[in-house]
């Protein structure tokens, strides 16, 4: 348990803009008036952040765990501590502007008279030290739980009984306070004998589950009337979805969400009720365990007529068969009674990069992109009804931004291959028409295909680009990433940022193009303000990429309701099994046109026929 000896570092009140070295309690500031003793971040070199960094799963930061705040450069009359102490406040407004400092990591309120704590301290969610000692309080509020960078929590010596479970999520407290108050019996007992963590776990763990969020509603891009009146057109949905594999769902990773939240016999079932509500004719999941696949998706999904396309990462051809259960992969599942698989690829960037005659002699190649195993699976498929061919991609990027180059290569390699397989699928006959059997279903049992186009001819592709494409996946990189640029503008210059200066052959000497054709299914809508959300990330990383020369997207799955998301941390939690969100999209396949027949010449009528 924490002694009542606190160390500031705060800036008094009165002099907020100091540029001069101050010394508070003993502790030296510098001329921007941050501490120079431990509320400074850990550093980067921290063997605990180096650990968790390696085996973090997906997302664009470093793992969750003993995560400071970026610090931009600042301006040199800046601070980041306010001390409010002993000045006798007794009521802090919910619209007093101090929770307006959202800069603030350190805060001290300590000796005041204060009976209560407005919930819009929530606000303030850099804090790493806040010292709330010394007042009248009875309660604290729940909100307190949304600061998850705290560190330290002072409540010494004040009327406290008990304390909100909301407090368990904040996972990174080390020190909490509490002495001075006739608090239960039971939370002293945890604190006095495992300490702050013990009693964060159990706050975390006893928590009542908050209600659920409202359903995420679908946005249309076109009409209902539209929609109706052109029922014959050929359409399919697709769903895309990081689920969060097994051997990354750790407390160490995610402390802040419930043990029980990240069991796997939990967010399975939740996985599973995702996909088969959402009833989409294309599953592609990322971060699918090699067991999982096996054991618990391939024979659920079979259910609801899905066949699955399924490789693991490269690692697990070095793995023993023990090891391998633990390797994660991509996943297709389509319709089984929609769709015929053709044929099925595995794109592995580093043997690709390998065979590239230009990276041979590239020390980056060697020393940043074949030292990663991601991958993609490719799935070629036709429409049992119509005959129309569809090319499906799933891949999953590295996670790293310091390794942006490496995003951006495995972008490349990956367009550059499927550009290939399509090439290739253009090649294939056309299958034959379906016979009147096989084309009409019973009075009481529609065909797969009932609600598309069926009496025209198979399509003919006379090249790559006429067959439909969608990519999908992970890929770890914003809207404003060289990744996204690539594949929306289809052209990125061998100079671009993203290369970070490193050399890859042909990319970084010519640049890097493609011509897919390729657009986001949400960028129509504005691409959502998150697709991964932990407390130390929230951005868009996963999409679905479709060609617009062939396909256009009718709606696409909406956000989660926002009124949830600010009174939560972060994903996983008991709602939500991933730290990845679903995404997903209607398309409406664009027929192939035809080949007009060749004029006939002009005939000009005969003279004699003239006169007649």
């Amino acid at each position: 348990m924490a002694a009542r000896t606190v160390h500031k570092a705060a800036i008094p009140i009165q002099n907020p803009n100091a540029i001069k070295p101050v010394e508070s309690n003993g502790i030296i500031h510098d001329g921007e008036g941050s501490p120079s003793a431990k509320s400074q971040a850990p550093s980067d070199a921290s063997p605990t952040r180096a650990s968790a960094a390696a085996d973090h799963p997906s997302s664009t930061v470093a793992p969750v765990v003993e995560v400071p705040r970026p610090y931009a450069p600042k301006p040199a009359n800046t601070w980041q501590s306010l001390d409010m102490g002993g000045v006798g406040i007794k009521n802090i407004p919910k619209t007093s502007g101090l929770f307006a400092f959202t800069f603030l990591t350190n805060l001290y309120l300590n000796h005041n008279a204060l009976q209560g704590v407005p919930p819009e301290i929530s606000k303030l969610r850099h804090l790493e030290l806040l010292d709330l000692s010394g007042n009248a309080l009875q309660t604290i509020p729940p909100e307190l739980g949304m600061l998850v960078s705290l560190k330290e929590l002072y409540l010494f010596d004040n009327q406290l009984i008990n304390l909100p479970p909301q407090l368990g999520t904040l996972h990174q407290l080390q020190t909490l306070g509490i002495e001075g108050n006739p608090l239960e019996p039971s939370l002293k007992m945890i604190v006095q004998k495992d300490g702050t963590p013990a009693l964060i776990s159990y706050l975390r763990d006893s928590c009542p589950i908050p209600s659920p969020p409202p359903d995420r509603h679908w946005k249309h891009f076109v009409g209902q009337v539209e929609r109706e009146s052109t029922p014959s057109d050929e359409s399919f949905s697709l769903l895309c979805y990081n689920i969060l594999c097994e051997r990354c769902a750790t407390e160490r990773l995610y402390g802040y969400t419930p043990s029980w939240a990240l069991q796997w016999e939990y967010r399975k079932e939740l996985i599973l009720t995702e996909i088969v509500n959402q009833n989409a004719d294309f599953a592609c999941m990322q971060e699918v365990d090699n067991a999982q696949y096996e054991e618990y998706f391939q024979k659920t999904l079979a259910e609801h007529d899905y066949e699955g396309v399924y490789w693991p990462k490269s690692r697990y051809k070095m793995m023993s068969e023990t090891e391998r259960r633990l390797v994660d992969g991509c996943a297709i599942f389509y319709k089984a009674s929609k769709y015929t698989l053709v044929e099925k690829h595995l794109i592995e960037y580093s043997a690709v990069a390998m065979q590239r005659t230009d990276f041979k002699k590239t020390d980056d190649m060697f020393n940043r992109v074949l030292g990663k195993d991601h991958i993609a699976v490719v799935a070629l498929l036709e429409n049992k009804e119509t005959g129309t061919r569809l090319i499906v991609a799933n891949t999953h990027l590295h996670w790293d931004p310091a390794f942006r180059d490496v995003k951006l290569v495995q972008a490349a390699l990956l367009v550059d291959e499927v550009e290939k397989i399509a090439h290739n699928f253009a090649k294939y006959p056309p299958r034959l028409p379906p016979t009147s059997s096989s084309a009409v279903g019973t009075a009481t049992t529609p065909t797969a295909g009932e609600n598309n186009a069926s009496s025209r001819p198979p399509p003919l592709y006379s090249d790559a680009y006429k067959i439909p494409l969608v990519i999908c996946g992970d890929f770890n990189s914003v809207p404003e990433s060289g990744v996204y640029e690539f594949l929306s503008n289809g052209i990125v210059p061998p100079d671009h940022e993203d290369f970070m200066s490193h050399l890859y052959g042909k990319y970084t000497s010519e640049g890097i193009r493609h011509r897919l054709g390729l657009k986001s299914a949400y960028a129509a809508a504005g691409e959502f303000p998150m697709t991964n959300f932990t407390p130390s990330f929230k951005g868009h990383i996963d999409y679905i990429w479709y060609s617009t020369a062939n396909l256009s997207v009718t709606s696409v799955l909406g956000e989660v309701d926002p009124n949830y998301l600010d009174k939560v941390v972060g994903f996983p939690n008991a709602h939500f099994p991933s730290d990845h969100l679903c995404i997903a999209s209607e398309f409406r396949v664009r027929t192939p046109r035809e080949p007009q027949p060749a004029r006939p010449p002009p005939v000009f009528p005969e003279p004699s026929r003239v006169h007649a």
